[in-house]
């Protein structure tokens, strides 16, 4: 699979995991979350794997600035809380340098 189809996918899986967990933790709901929490995350660690490249540290890292943008758009979406400015100007940093990771000629 493409690192366009599969990072959102990953940065979907990681955040409703992550989330399921802080919903337990912090907000008191039941254990029961953990279960489609802990689902999710295996989710995310498989779909991660799928990238193809040849050091698991690239696909890590370029995934990073997808998660930061996917972060800031649960926050808005999910938790109805708007990006300012600073959220904004910050992602895209890192998208543009999760771009410069994937883009990048490289030699075999």
């Amino acid at each position: 699979m493409t690192a366009v189809l599969v990072y959102p996918l990953a940065a979907l899986a990681e955040i409703a995991g992550c989330f399921a967990i802080w919903a337990w933790w912090r907000l008191g709901a039941s254990p029961l979350w953990l279960v489609p929490g802990v689902a999710a995350l295996v989710a995310f660690g498989w779909l991660l794997a799928q990238v193809d490249t040849v050091a698991a540290g690239r696909a890590f890292a370029a995934y990073g600035g997808i998660y930061i943008a996917a972060s800031i758009l649960w926050m808005w979406l999910a938790e109805g809380h708007r990006p300012d400015r600073w959220d904004l100007l910050g992602t895209t940093v890192c998208l543009l340098g999760a771009a410069i990771i994937l883009a990048a000629p490289r030699g075999a």
